[in-house]
């Protein structure tokens, strides 16, 4: 499975073109739209994952739909879609067991997680969503919806302090 990650908007978040074989799916959408469809040339898009509808990971999703005629699916290679609400209450993280990667949007970051004080956001569904996740196995890649990829295993140190 290839993974590209492409930097869009303002708030600098992060959109992934996911390639299995000969299929690719773009996860968060979120702007500039033209880059977005400059770095899918030549590859078959069949589809869109969203990790949360806040404005930085689907701003440009009714572009991407139209250009490429692809809905936003619930499926694709060998994905699980884990329900981890907590920054938002639609929050959805994307696990590739195959490949051991996650895509988690604002879940969980390099050294830290998600905020919980916008609109849907709760404490208490974050920490039952990380409590959850530990379960993963530990050198899972991480690929969060702003910032550098990370690994399970080292992230999970930093739950510590929501799971008391």
């Amino acid at each position: 499975m290839q993974v590209e990650k492409i930097v869009v908007g303002e708030l600098q978040a992060n959109c992934y073109i996911i390639t299995y074989k000969n299929e690719s799916i773009i996860i968060d959408p979120g702007a500039e739209p033209e880059k977005i469809i400059a770095s899918a040339q030549g590859k078959n898009i069949v589809g869109i994952l969203i990790t949360h509808n806040h404005f930085d990971h689907v701003g440009a999703l009714e572009e991407i739909k139209e250009y490429f005629h692809v809905p936003v699916i619930n499926h694709f290679a060998d994905l699980q879609i884990i329900s981890t609400p907590g920054h938002t209450s639609d929050s959805k993280t994307f696990y590739f067991p195959g490949n051991n990667l996650m895509f988690t949007g604002d879940f969980i970051f390099k050294n830290t997680i998600g905020r919980m004080d916008l609109p849907t956001g709760s404490i208490i569904d974050m920490q039952k969503s990380l409590a959850m996740i530990k379960s993963y196995p530990p050198k899972t890649i991480i690929y969060p919806g702003h910032g550098a990829k990370t690994v399970l295993g080292d992230e999970i140190p930093n739950f510590y302090y929501y799971l008391k």
